[in-house]
């Protein structure tokens, strides 16, 4: 892989606060990839997301398929999503990188910031989408944003279908995982590190699926039940950010410290929170088979090395967590319509395949499932440059 395209910091001349852009690589001139606003974000935590972006979409080409893979780009801002300035930094932020958004940068929703959020203050600052960048590659411009939008709008159980479909393609990567294993959904239990919109739709459809939610955490800390949580009430029970009320809990759902969920007696881990949650120090807490990352970049490298020789596997965040990514071009370019049951249904054999594919990629190759999708990924730009070109 080459040095990014484009890397840049600016500075807010109210706050002082930074913000970052990286565009990893161009295709057909433009590149996706979310924004992220969390406190300590960094230029280099961004230029990682960005690579990870360009993988995703390039794992998800399909030749016979309406959408056509981008660039991958991050965008990050270094400010607590709930600081009383947080918005109006967002607001000034997407002005600075307005020409950006407008010509290459297709962008949305990420760590701390809900897509709603992202569009009002893309609004303020003079756009027209936060992927407008894509619009010229459309055949009908006006019918796909009206496909997107009433995409956007469906729900299930009250939660949107935009929230869900990550979620769905986590499980069923845990799903995969199990079944290559021989190992029965049912009884299988699950930590999973954050409630919010990644985690919190994880939990769900693993729930439905028959395994056994035992701990969640968010900011208050790890909420546990060696039985079973009650999911669908956790998550009614979540403000925005995804923190749990305690006052739902049941009598015998047990309060714990906030890195307890990674020692819970569990078969697998969900890290659905922040970036570098799992190090080389506690990653010695880990008893879990598989971890599955819902985040982006919970795994630190050294830690996921000692975890391999301990013989627990890490599922990477570039194949487990990208049908979220796909589902808005999937949608957008006509592949599927604004339809549940259609979204869950593409994400789910979409996901499987391509997970299927990495760890029988990895038992040949005597490798990581990172180490496969990386091989995966090299062995698809080249295709995908040849057909469309991009620039790096």
């Amino acid at each position: 892989m080459t040095t990014p395209l484009l890397s840049l910091t600016w500075t807010d001349h109210v706050t002082g606060r930074q913000g970052h852009l990286v565009v990893d690589r161009l295709v057909r001139g433009v590149s996706s990839g979310g924004l992220r606003m969390r406190e300590g974000c960094t230029l280099e935590e961004v230029a990682g997301l960005a690579r990870g972006m360009t993988m995703k979409e390039a794992l998800h080409y399909n030749p016979d398929g309406r959408y056509i893979p981008l660039g991958g780009a991050k965008g990050g801002i270094d400010c607590d999503p709930q600081d009383p300035r947080a918005y109006g930094i967002l607001v000034r932020y997407l002005r600075a990188v307005r020409p950006y958004i407008e010509t290459m940068w297709t962008t949305g929703e990420d760590l701390g910031l809900t897509q709603d959020i992202v569009e009002r203050a893309a609004a303020e600052a003079g756009l027209v989408s936060s992927i407008q960048a894509v619009y010229p590659l459309l055949d009908d411009e006006v019918t796909a944003r009206r496909r997107l939008a009433d995409a956007f709008d469906v729900e299930v159980d009250g939660i949107g279908l935009d929230e869900l479909v990550g979620g769905c393609g986590v499980a069923e990567s845990v799903l995969v995982a199990l079944d290559r294993a021989g190992v029965a959904y049912e009884g299988t239990r699950v930590s999973v590190q954050g409630l919010g919109t990644m985690g919190g739709a994880s939990a769900r459809f693993l729930a439905r699926a028959g395994l056994k939610i035992v701990a969640v955490a968010d900011v208050k800390g790890t909420v546990a039940n060696p039985a079973g949580l009650d999911v669908d009430a956790l998550l009614a029970a979540r403000d925005s950010y995804g923190t749990v009320d305690r006052t739902a809990l049941r009598p015998d759902d047990l309060e714990l410290p906030g890195d307890a969920w990674l020692s819970i007696d569990a078969e697998v881990l969900v890290p659905a929170a922040v970036s570098y949650a799992v190090d080389t120090a506690n990653q010695a807490q880990i008893t879990a088979r598989w971890i599955v990352e819902a985040a982006n970049m919970p795994v630190l490298p050294d830690a996921e090395e000692l975890l391999a020789r301990r013989g627990i596997t890490v599922l990477p965040d570039v194949v487990v967590n990208s049908g979220t990514n796909a589902w808005w071009w999937w949608t957008l370019f006509g592949d599927i319509d604004a339809d549940a049951d259609e979204a869950f249904a593409y994400t789910r054999r979409s996901m499987r395949a391509l997970i299927d594919q990495m760890l029988a990629r990895a038992e040949a190759d005597g490798t990581t499932p990172r180490a496969a999708a990386h091989a995966i990924v090299a062995d698809r730009l080249p295709v995908i440059a040849e057909r469309f070109g991009w620039y790096r």
